[in-house]
């Protein structure tokens, strides 16, 4: 292959001599001339197939000495003509006998290991539409077309698989997409201008008059030239018989269709269900019960409940909740009457909990009236008032929802239980009390798993015989052979044995009826004999197995043992106590004592003791945090009873006799013996149930913390500036600097409108402004920011970054809205004057932007711009409306940390709390249908509206659509069969949906109901009219009068009409709540105060202002830290930016500046600075004071200080903390290191660990990636081992040799790595070093063409890639796991070029390839492309 094969190749055709890309950081438009000529410009189109059929037998006729006449017989030119027509129609049949692009993209989707084979050389040409200014010029693809964005191969790739299209470019060599530039910071975004060749149309035929559309005259001489059209009619027959016999589906044949393939017949389970296509899916759609109701019952969807079984859960769950409650012990029977009612809406009525909170909330309410005396002066005055109490708020609603489920789940055991004890009375006659009492009594699974534990140990022979007979009628005829354990214990009650358990005179039992106090006391015999003797003799003995007299005594012992750990009235006995008097205590391992030191997360808690469980429900993120410790095997959690000596001696009492002998006292040791083996047994089993509820009940408790904070997120209505009503959505512009350095990197900005269309973006590059005094004027970016908010006046600016260096942002913005008095709105005072307040500057919460930015979201809605460009957008959406943002995240919400301790909580979890806290305030604001109907956002907002769900949401929509699209009115939700409308939902989803889907109102539309714009609902449609009619004071003559003449809706509609709603007002709601009540047996005054309220302003915005961030927000924001991990005292590294003569200016990491002035920088006030310090150099310092506002702090580097750091100060009381182990385990630590064989380093650093290799890829296994820890190194006192973390799994061991050093245990003063890098302390190597690499990594692993996976799946992922696009090259780069710092650079030169790698080795500042450096991805990216060009020419790269 020649150089000139690889930058030559056919032009597109109608490309523009100036191409336009985009800037990858802002989305600029770049132009790039193109100016070389045409060198293939070669062009097929299927429409002159006709003509080129006829000259190519023209040309032959000549080569063969034939005359070719126009005038030759019509016989022969038709004959001719008959053949071409056949020959295309056979090649038309062939091509459409196989399956086209998209049916095998779709094949390909559906079943990843499908191969399609390369497509031969395309017969037609997508047609590339250029600029409009350019579009009649043709040019062909030159060098400079060859250097095309990396992002135009993704696109291509995408639009082939989208879209039945064919490659625009038809190069001659498979390497000319391959070299493309990425020098320019362009995006090669496709044009919106660009015209698609589209798939063509299933051919079907149709008649030549339809198809050709021609005049009578026409036809007929179509018919004398072409025939009828139906002379293969009889080869169609056969082919459809075939078809019909090999099971092809004809698409017009409805019972084909009928008995032919389903989706599940195509795509794989998994697939369906991801897209919600599976027949559960679509049971769920046709189901006209809630959504979320389905998918929480479905487990127990063929669970009904008795009308005892119901009443006992309105008590189980009052009774649950009123622990909880802080209400008055008097009305505790209203709460448990409201908790029942509520239950009967969600059970029998199946309403969800949005539409009880809103339209049952008289239920919620104990209203009560108190006599007071009247005012003598107020002759109409009352002798009582109202009280009202809530007994039930939206968040017990939810509660109640998720504990009915928990009790439907109980219900289902015990149901069970009780059918599997009936079934064993049918094959054995028995009854068994204890079960009989105690299943009944089981209030928790905890009780219930103890009866079932009881049912199969009192009764495992029976349990497999019901077993056995079951499985002989089961078709297979199998079972399931009972424990070996239980076995055992079946054959002791079965022999003689049994007789010596009997001898212990009490009942496991009655001795746990004896320990839960429960009726009278049962006293314990004692027999005649001794155990020994008793056991000897032989009506006990049962040979073989228990053939002397100690066997039997330990196997009787045993078992009774066994009976009473499996007594559930014991384990309720147990569990009580430890609940009540359990602590915790945590112990270090072995892994624990080398990983857990003084500055690990995990040492508050390494030698905690003595905990209460109550302790922990106020910090549930400490036994949190306890747990993944644990799961990490650095502690062991341990639960034990307080008191456990005084507990065991209150339970020997009540085992114990009463009597006083020889006999008596050696049968009690007996008894006691098995009683402490029986508290061994129950007290692993009780620790464990206890530390699995803990866990569960602190995970409750932080999600609901995240719930809390989620809540708040949402409750906040679109931003507000000065003058707008609340509610009203504002026009924002959006700006940000990124991560970028404030004053030289470039600042994005968005605007946007108040229906979300962004119209214009931009960047400013020279941002700062100018100072009038010195005569340096405002830089012309200042300059065009003043003219853009003067052209498009918003109502607010929103900024935010990732970086304190936004803070400065902040400030220059606000400054220059100050000296260019930048006005916002303008809006009407209190005196009807208008006026204008200065322009709103407001830092925004960032964290849906940061999601939005590179999601394929952004990536859909704005192909064409940079993620700091869409990170603007999504700051101005967020000010517009909060909810829509958080919406539209879907499942990405849970990515939002929005406690400390969320990670540490099941991901359903908080999933779950999210999504019943989205549920609660998307109806009170309500979806306006229609609009969704066309804004993609606010149909986010509808999976949440009350009573539907994702896949009922996407039913309501489509039916909406299919019905003819905006909706008059609710009603038309249920459908009407004589309209032929269909029914977007059933009449109970439509209960609970209905007030929530408002319709905006239309005056000069009939059916139009201005009740359909409220949150009133229809059910309360008659009240609202009735209360509206006597506002306007009509009489039933007059009410009738309108409605004959305007329908239902008529008084309403005269009362908005005459602008009366005010009235309203004055109407006395009590007495109407009154009559409803005894007449209607109704509570309805709430529900009269909502109607008063809406309509007088339908839908009011009640969701609080926007909320601004407090200042510890936008620090932890800006920076990445908070108030634990950054504080005062802390010693940092930090980076010394400035050094003056009295004074250094620094930075730390985290972006935050400060200033050490010359009396805190040495001991030695008479040395310089600049005598010891120098720019650039990373040094160790002290904190003294953060300034969170500012971002700023100041810092000592005095050594006395530097030395002493503060430690945290734990508030422990005494008993709390093991101080003898921790000291215990210091001095250990401190003698393995002194009898170790060499000498046990020790740095002054807070990364130096005293590991070896494994023990440092260990600690920092669970930490982030790029973190690092200093350690001794074992080629000697002069070396240090630096280890970092790479990524998952991969640590790289850098070798460090110290030079200089002052003696054997002292630092080197000159640190170097490989005789290549030199550093003068630790610091400057980790940040300079090991943190420049660590960038490296990051900037290569967030690249577009890095791959997540093994090198053989990249190689795979090339090889799909380039059968897709035979003719196009590609490349990608995945981590090597082998070498820690080296990655693969893979690429495949075409369908049939062999894959090929080459390493990438990761150095400081840059990437190395071939011995070439390259200081960035892109630069990467280019070098290897002509590095690869150079290769092709001969001259082989670098080596």
């Amino acid at each position: 292959m020649s150089t000139r094969d690889l930058i030559s190749g056919e032009a597109d055709v109608d490309s523009q001599d100036e191409d336009e890309s985009f800037d990858e950081e802002t989305g600029e438009v770049r132009r790039r001339s193109n100016g070389v000529k045409d060198m293939n410009g070669h062009l097929e189109d299927s429409s002159e197939e006709d003509d080129d059929d006829d000259d190519e037998e023209a040309a032959a006729a000549v080569r063969k000495d034939f005359i070719v006449e126009d005038d030759e017989e019509p016989e022969e030119r038709e004959r001719r003509r008959r053949e071409r027509k056949k020959r295309r129609r056979e090649e038309r049949e062939e091509e459409e006998a196989g399956l086209d692009e998209e049916d095998l993209d779709l094949i390909g989707e559906a079943n990843p290991n499908f191969e399609r084979q390369a497509p031969s050389q395309p017969k037609l040409k997508r047609l590339k539409r250029g600029h409009k200014e350019d579009r009649d010029g043709h040019r062909s693809k030159g060098i400079e077309d060859i250097f095309a964005s990396d992002e135009e191969d993704e696109t291509t790739f995408r639009n082939q698989r989208q879209s039945h299209r064919v490659d625009p470019r038809n190069l001659q060599d498979e390497f000319d997409d391959f070299i493309e530039d990425d020098f320019d910071d362009q995006d090669g975004a496709p044009d919106d201008d660009d015209a698609d060749v589209a798939r063509p149309a299933v051919r079907t035929y149709t008649g030549i008059k339809d198809a050709a559309g021609l005049d009578e005259a026409a036809l007929e001489d179509m018919k004398e030239a072409f025939g009828e059209g139906d002379e293969y009619d009889w080869a169609l027959s056969i082919q459809n018989q075939e078809d019909e016999r090999d099971g092809v589906l004809d698409p017009d044949d409805p019972e084909a269709i009928a008995k032919g393939l389903e989706l599940k017949d195509v795509f794989e389970p998994s697939q369906l269900a991801e897209k919600l296509l599976t027949d559960e899916d679509h049971e769920i759609r046709a189901a006209d019960v809630p959504e979320r109701y389905q998918l929480a019952r479905a487990p127990y969807k063929d669970l009904v409940l008795t009308s005892d079984q119901f009443k006992e859960e309105g008590i189980w769950i009052s009774d649950f909740l009123w622990l909880r409650k802080k209400i008055k012990p008097t009305l505790k029977e209203p709460f448990r009457k409201a908790v029942a009612k509520v239950l009967e809406f969600m059970v029998a009525n199946e309403y969800e909990v949005p539409f009880i909170f809103q339209h049952r909330k008289d239920y919620l309410i104990h209203q009560e009236k108190v006599p007071v005396t009247p005012d003598p002066n107020d002759p109409g005055a009352q002798d009582f008032v109202i009280n009202a109490e809530k007994l039930l708020d939206q968040e017990d609603l939810w509660r109640i929802f998720d504990l009915d489920l928990k009790f439907r789940a109980l219900i289902d055991k015990r149901n069970a239980l009780s059918e599997t004890y009936r079934k064993l009375q049918e094959i054995t006659d028995f009854n068994d009390k204890v079960f009989e009492t105690m299943l009944p009594a089981a209030v928790t699974m905890e009780e219930l798993q103890d009866v079932q534990d009881y049912l199969h140990f009192q009764h495992a022979s029976k349990l497999a015989d019901l077993a056995a007979l079951n499985a002989s009628s089961a078709p297979n005829g199998t079972h399931r052979r009972p424990g070996s354990g239980r076995a055992l214990f079946d054959r002791i009650r079965n022999s003689n044995v049994y007789r010596l358990v009997q001898s212990f005179g009490i009942t496991a039992d009655a001795f746990a009826q004896n320990a839960l106090k429960e009726g009278r006391r049962r006293y314990t015999e004692d027999p005649a004999s001794h155990p020994e003797d008793l056991a000897d003799q032989e009506d006990i003995m049962d040979p073989p197995e228990y053939s002397t007299g100690i066997q039997c005594l330990k196997a009787a012992k045993a078992m009774f043992a066994e009976e009473i750990a499996l007594s559930p009235k014991m384990r309720k006995v147990m569990r009580a106590a430890f609940y009540q008097d359990g602590v915790i205590d945590c112990f270090r391992t072995e892994k624990g004592l080398r990983r857990i030191d003084e500055h690990h997360p995990y040492y508050s808690f390494k030698y905690l003791r003595n905990q209460q469980l109550t302790e922990f429900s106020d910090q549930p993120d400490l036994f949190l945090r306890m747990i993944r410790a644990e799961e990490e095997g650095l502690i062991e959690i341990k639960v034990r009873m307080q008191n456990e000596e005084s507990f065991k001696k209150r339970l020997y009492t009540e085992i114990e006799s009463d009597n006083y002998s020889e006999v008596a006292e050696a049968w009690n040791r007996e008894r006691r013996e098995v009683l402490n083996m029986a508290l061994l047994k129950l007290d692993r089993m009780m620790a464990r149930g206890v530390k699995e509820n803990l866990k569960n009940e602190c995970e409750d408790q932080v999600a609901k913390r995240c719930r809390e904070e989620f809540g708040r997120r949402l409750d906040q209505a679109p931003y507000k500036p000065k003058g707008m009503i609340l509610g009203t959505v504002p026009r924002v512009l959006a700006i940000s600097n990124g991560a970028g350095s404030f004053g030289r990197d470039a600042i994005c900005w968005a605007w946007v409108e108040e229906d979300g269309r962004v119209l214009e973006n931009g960047k400013f590059t020279d941002f700062f402004l100018g100072d009038p005094d010195r005569g340096q004027e405002d830089s012309e970016d200042v300059k065009s920011f003043v003219k853009l908010v003067e052209r498009r006046k918003p109502d607010v600016i929103g900024v935010s970054g990732f970086s304190a260096d936004t803070r400065k942002l902040y400030k220059l913005l606000d400054d220059i809205i100050e000296r260019k008095d930048l006005r916002g709105p303008t809006y009407e005072d209190d005196d009807s004057n208008d006026r204008s307040d200065k322009l709103d500057l407001v830092i925004v919460n960032d964290e849906v932007a940061r999601l939005y930015q590179t999601s394929e979201r952004a990536r859909l809605e704005h192909p064409g711009f940079a993620p700091l460009t869409n990170y603007c957008v999504g700051l101005a959406k967020y000010l517009q409306s909060p909810i829509k943002e958080y919406a539209a995240l879907g499942n990405d919400v849970t990515s939002i940390t929005l406690d400390p301790a969320q990670t540490y909580v099941p991901r359903e979890k908080i999933s779950k709390n999210f999504e019943t806290a989205m549920v609660d305030y998307v109806n009170l604001i309500g979806v306006e249908i229609n609009v969704a109907l066309s804004d993609s956002y606010t149909a986010n907002l509808l999976p949440y509206v009350c009573g539907l769900g994702t896949r009922k949401a996407q039913q309501l929509m489509k039916v909406i659509r299919l019905n003819g699209g905006d909706l008059v009115n609710r009603a038309e939700l249920i459908g009407d069969a004589d309209q032929q409308r269909l029914g977007a939902v059933g009449g109970r989803v439509w209960a609970n949906c209905a007030s929530f889907l408002f319709i905006d109102y239309d005056s000069s539309e009939p059916e139009s109901d201005f009740l359909d714009n409220s949150r009133i609902h229809p059910e309360d449609y008659d009240l609202a009219r009735k209360m509206a009619a006597d506002a306007l004071e009509l009489d039933e003559e007059d009410i009738d009068a309108e409605v004959n003449e305007s329908g239902l809706s008529a008084v309403i509609r005269r009362l908005i009409r005459e602008d009366q709603q005010y009235k309203v007002d004055d109407l006395i709601l009590e007495e109407y709540a009154e009559q409803l009540e005894s007449k209607n047996n109704l509570r309805k005054r709430a529900t009269l105060e909502t109607i008063r309220a809406e309509v007088q302003n339908p839908y009011e915005e009640l969701r609080n202002n926007f909320t601004l961030l407090s200042s510890e927000e936008i620090f932890t924001m800006f920076t990445g830290e908070t108030r634990e991990s950054l504080y005062e005292g802390m010693v940092v590294p930090i980076s010394i930016k400035k050094v003056g003569e009295d004074y250094l200016e620094a930075r730390m990491d985290c972006g935050i500046e400060g200033t050490i002035p010359a009396i805190d920088i040495s001991d030695r006030p008479d040395v310089q600075p600049r005598s010891l310090f120098q720019q650039f150099q990373t040094v160790q310092a002290k904190i003294r004071h953060i300034n969170r506002k500012t971002l700023t702090a100041t810092f000592v580097m005095r050594e006395n200080e530097v030395r002493n750091p503060v430690k945290h100060n734990y508030d422990r009381e005494p008993g709390d903390w093991d101080d003898e182990q921790e000291r215990a385990d210091k001095d250990s630590m401190k003698e393995k290191n002194d009898v170790s064989g060499r000498t046990q380093r020790v740095v002054k650093h807070p990364l130096f660990k005293p590991f070896n290799s494994a023990q440092a890829q260990e600690f920092l296994g669970s930490q982030a990636r790029g973190d690092v820890v200093i350690r001794p190194s074992s080629k000697g006192i002069d070396h240090l081992a630096v280890t970092w973390k790479v990524s998952d799994n991969i640590y790289q061991h850098i070798d460090v040799l110290e030079l200089d050093k002052s003696n054997q245990f002292s630092s080197g003063s000159t640190l170097t790595i490989g005789g290549k890098f030199k550093y003068s302390d630790l610091d400057e190597l980790i940040v300079n070093h090991v943190k420049a690499m660590a960038k490296k990594v990051d900037e290569m692993m967030l690249h577009e063409k890095y791959q997540n996976g093994t090198k053989a799946e990249t190689e795979r992922w090339l090889s799909t890639y380039t059968e897709a696009n035979p003719k196009r090259s590609v490349y990608a780069f995945c981590i090597d796991p082998k070498h820690p710092g080296y990655f693969f650079l893979n690429f495949k030169a075409g369908q049939h070029a062999q894959l090929q790698s080459w390493p990438v080795k990761i150095v400081p500042q840059a990437f190395e390839l071939q011995r070439n450096m390259y200081p960035d991805m892109r630069a990467l990216c280019n070098g290897f492309k002509l590095l690869f060009t150079n290769m092709q020419n001969g001259k082989r790269p670098g080596r």
